[in-house]
């Protein structure tokens, strides 16, 4: 039972943390590109507004290196976003295969307390023999307990592991279609001087 609870106990914090970590507000701030387009339409896009919006949000580190390669064409640019992506995606999957991984160990783990608690109470008959059919029947449920708190961890783990895949998957589109944007309106008519 140790073990299933410790998993408990770092499940329940993973999905708080990534509660927390994965809000679209916080991944992808809707002010983030409006400032951008002021910026450059104000002709103010110099090195400390880069490291402004670097360091605003994950969009904005995308985009920020976007616009420091954009001198160098649309491939070049595109590039950069995508490595720099690369690198955000990474963090935000960041503890979603520790959770996956609870969910698939706990009921493993209270199978084998099942299965360890099975076997006393079968040393239990070896040498008690069968006549006290009462204490069998507790000896039978208590090792039952450890596989209904393993699926009892697991099942909510597996739940929470497939909500935050699907919101990584949901984040990473609308970050393409944030920095498409970029890239196409940079590369069709207007080049960006950074200062």
């Amino acid at each position: 039972m140790l073990p299933i609870m410790l998993c408990s106990i770092v499940a329940i914090a993973i999905v708080i943390e990534r509660f927390w970590t994965l809000s679209a507000a916080r991944i992808i701030p809707k002010y983030v590109l409006a400032q951008v387009w002021t910026w450059l339409k104000n002709d103010q896009l110099d090195s400390s507004k880069l490291r402004e919006l670097r360091l605003s949000s994950p969009l904005g580190q995308i985009l920020a290196a976007g616009l420091l390669s954009s001198r160098y064409g649309r491939a070049a640019m595109i590039d950069s976003i995508g490595q720099t992506a690369a690198q955000v995606v990474h963090d935000m999957e960041r503890y979603l295969n520790t959770l996956g991984t609870i969910a698939a160990i706990t009921p493993l783990l209270g199978l084998l307390g099942t299965v360890v608690g099975m076997i006393r109470v079968f040393s239990e008959i070896m040498l008690q023999g069968t006549g006290n059919a009462n204490a069998l029947a507790g000896g039978i449920s208590e090792a039952l307990i450890t596989t209904a708190a393993g699926l009892t961890v697991a099942i909510p783990t597996y739940m929470s592991h497939r909500f935050f895949a699907r919101r990584v998957d949901f984040l990473v589109i609308n970050l393409e279609q944030e920095s498409i944007k970029l890239v196409d309106a940079l590369h069709s008519d207007r080049k960006v001087v950074v200062k």
